[in-house]
């Protein structure tokens, strides 16, 4: 291979090994990451994009029983900038096309052809783009040497080509779908920056046509603004051609266009994927010992197109008015059958189930038209996996919901992210199904309730102990501190989360973003935790005060253990405030950092952030407990101090940190909206991970890095289209909150 920027015999630069005998100190920025640390990075980067697509193309079953012979060709010259850009010539030179026509598995040797290492691949829907870029990353990394850049598959349609850079959008995805990559020097650059700018990310860039409606030659202008940087992008042609319209297309790329599947295709294809059967009524009258059930039908396929009634158009040449619709039955069946994802379709529904015969498709009556058979065999296909045993997909499992629940679930997922105008579900955007100010109360209702029952319930053994009113002024008094104490906290609690949204120094994040010393922006988000948590704390605690030295005697339920109301107003908001603070400070110091290997799912990344809100609820004890120990030692005496520590520990970590957890972090705000909220409503199942995992199982999702998206975008289309028609805005039905898109960036 060729040495890194040296131009080959094609007359293209090649990207040899960047991180060989000390190479990449001329890419990389001054900092503090040594090369050796960037080649493991990048060797470990390798092994989790091939691990997870390798397990996407087995979901998938590509190559089960073989691989659909996807071919495609060279794409029309209006799509495809000057050759002699594309061959990296001088000015002056000629150069003639490249042949660029290959199969699935050569798509890799195609783009070697390329010396601008810059391809489009051109397709209608369904064609099967997502999977030749999935096979090419494949191909490519267990092509590539050590130190050679890494094929990243990244799903397009969430770039805001208006308003973020190509370069920023990578980075923040690789972050994303790799937390480990979010370490940052101490100048502030992050690892993901550092490998994107050195051009050891290779960008496979699938759904150009699934941008936003008028982001598309926005999109095309950034994609060539660094006509040196290496890419490949897919579309649909439709889409694609618009946007380069008057222009020369994607700057220095080559294009190649996906081509139909043929009937010999099918035939070597289908057969393969059904049981042999004897022959019986439903197999046709030549059926042989041994036949499928899919070969009477590719017979009458092949017949019709023979006759010249396979274009589409009713046949002309027949007897009766029967064999015309039959004929015409034939010809849009034929159509359908031409993309792989129709064909995967056909076989899902027809092929595995023995009760479901092929030789239906050919009913005129049923199917009169291609989009009938289409929509047939997307709603087919959900009903067929749903309604087949759990332990198909996942051995030893037992189904948890019927094939109308699944359909109802994600028909609200398709919608929440037709909304948010992305394929993209993050689990940690799915609070954002909510308005914020909605949110905002449910946070607090529960947070409240929450910080209620601890101080409630922590009241009544101290009154019990410390005083001799007896346990039913005890109890009367708990529950009145719950209920008061729980609406001021609830309301401190629901105002930080409003407050929040748009402030990112009080967002926690799932790594550590710094090094000792820290960068400036780090130093100033500690400041600002620290004057956030101050002002929250002691506003909650003020609020306390005067429950207890105010209304509680009003009650009479005071049991004389506050002391006097000019101390309270002094000690109590400062000394809770300063608690407060400090936790909010300690949390970002104590951020861990995921490893790049082990946080590759949605399921990984939730569980990381899970164990930090654990963390932060010790953070919260060791912080406030100790604090108040401290305040009352002075006051008090040292056994005095060691009561009211370990009640304020156990009752900061239960009741602050949890509300902290619930109204500042991603895993809070999912616990509420996405595993209570939105399954009281019937919206969502109460077992959300469960069925999104199973839902990748049985083939309609599929994970992406950290997010989820639906395998196919037909089948998300197909979901929105066929919404029940009962009026109002989608977003609404059944009691459904309306997202709110200026709010679905929410830190996971």
């Amino acid at each position: 291979m060729a040495e890194p920027n040296v131009r080959n015999e094609a007359g293209g630069t090649s990207y040899g090994p960047l991180v060989q005998a000390g190479k990449i100190e001329s890419i990389i920025f001054q900092g503090s990451f040594s090369a050796g640390r960037i080649g493991q990075l990048i060797e470990e980067l390798a092994q989790a994009v091939h691990r997870r697509w390798h397990d996407e193309e087995n979901l998938r079953r590509i190559q089960d029983p073989v691989p659909l012979p996807v071919r495609y060709g060279t794409a029309a010259e209006d799509l495809i900038d000057h050759w002699e850009t594309i061959r990296r010539v001088p000015a002056g030179e000629h150069a003639a096309p490249l042949d660029l026509s290959g199969t699935l598995d050569q798509l890799a040797e195609v783009y070697e052809r390329v010396p601008s290492r810059r391809l489009v691949v051109l397709g209608r829907a369904g064609s099967g783009k997502t999977i030749l870029a999935l096979r090419f990353v494949l191909d490519r990394l267990d092509r590539r040497t050590p130190g050679t850049p890494v094929p990243v598959l990244f799903s397009l349609g969430s770039w805001d080509s208006s308003e973020v850079p190509l370069k920023s959008w990578l980075i923040s995805r690789l972050i994303r779908d790799h937390p480990g990559l979010a370490a940052a020097d101490r100048d502030g650059r992050t690892l993901a920056a550092v490998l994107v700018d050195a051009q050891l990310i290779l960008p496979v860039l699938d759904g150009f046509d699934e941008l936003a409606d008028g982001l598309h030659r926005t999109a095309l202008r950034k994609l060539s603004a660094d006509p040196l940087m290496p890419m490949m992008l897919t579309s649909r042609i439709e889409e694609y051609r618009d946007a380069v319209v008057g222009t020369r297309g994607l700057s220095g790329a080559a294009a190649v266009e996906v081509r139909d599947l043929t009937l010999d295709d099918l035939d070597g294809y289908l057969p393969r994927t059904s049981a042999k059967e004897a022959p019986d009524s439903r197999s046709g009258p030549d059926a042989a010992v041994g036949t499928t059930k899919w070969q009477h039908v590719l017979a009458t396929l092949r017949d019709n197109s023979n006759n010249g009634n396979g274009n589409g158009n009713s046949g002309h040449g027949d007897s009766g008015h029967g064999n015309s619709g039959a004929n015409q039955a034939g010809a849009n069946l034929a159509a359908v059958l031409t993309t792989p994802l129709m064909v995967a379709l056909a076989r899902a529904v027809y092929s595995e189930d023995h009760d479901k015969f092929p030789t239906d498709l050919m009913d005129p009556l049923k199917f009169g038209s291609v989009a009938a058979l289409e929509e047939h065999f997307l709603g087919g296909f959900l009903r067929t996996v749903y309604e087949q045993p759990a332990d198909r997909w996942r051995p030893g499992s037992a189904g948890r919901w019927t094939a109308e629940q699944a359909e109802g679930w994600l028909r609200f997922i398709a919608e929440h992210l037709r909304r948010l105008e992305t394929g993209d579900l993050a689990w940690g955007q799915l609070a954002a199904t909510m308005r914020r100010r909605s949110r905002a109360l449910l946070i607090a209702g529960l947070a409240g309730l929450i910080f209620g029952l601890v101080t409630g319930i922590g009241n009544i053994p101290i009154d019990l102990v410390a005083t001799d009113h007896g346990l039913g002024f005890a109890l009367k008094r708990g529950l009145a501190v719950g209920l008061l104490h729980g609406l001021a906290a609830g309301l401190m609690f629901g105002t930080a989360h409003f407050v929040a949204e748009h402030r990112t120094a009080l967002k926690p994040l799932p790594v550590r973003l710094r090094r000792f010393g820290g960068p400036r922006w780090f130093r100033e988000k500690l400041a600002a935790r620290l004057g956030w948590g101050i002002g929250f704390g002691a506003s909650a605690a003020l609020g306390i005060v005067l429950v207890d030295q105010v209304l509680l005697p009003d009650l009479h339920l005071d049991d004389g253990m506050d002391g006097t109301l000019s101390a309270s107003l002094l000690i109590f908001p400062t000394e809770i405030g300063l608690g407060a603070g400090l936790a909010l400070a300690l949390v970002a110091v104590l951020e861990a950092p995921i490893d790049i290997k082990a946080a590759g799912s949605p399921s990984d990344l939730l569980r990381a952030s899970r164990k930090n809100v654990a963390v932060h609820l010790l953070v919260w004890a060791l912080v406030i407990g100790p604090e108040a120990g401290i305040v009352a030692g002075f006051l008090t005496g040292p056994v005095r101090a060691v009561e009211i520590g370990i009640v304020f520990g156990i009752e900061s970590a239960l009741g602050a940190g949890v509300g902290y957890g619930l109204s500042l972090t991603a895993w809070g705000q999912w616990v509420a909206v996405a595993r209570i909220w939105l399954p009281l409503n019937g919206a969502l199942p109460w077992r959300l991970v469960a069925f999104l995992d199973d839902g990748c199982r049985r083939g309609v999702l599929r994970q992406s890095g950290a997010v989820y998206q639906f395998r196919h975008a037909r089948l998300r289309e197909h979901l929105i289209q066929h919404a029940p028609s009962d009026g109002g805005d989608p977003g609404t039905r059944r009691g459904w909150p309306k997202a709110d898109r200026a709010e679905s960036a929410i830190v996971a």
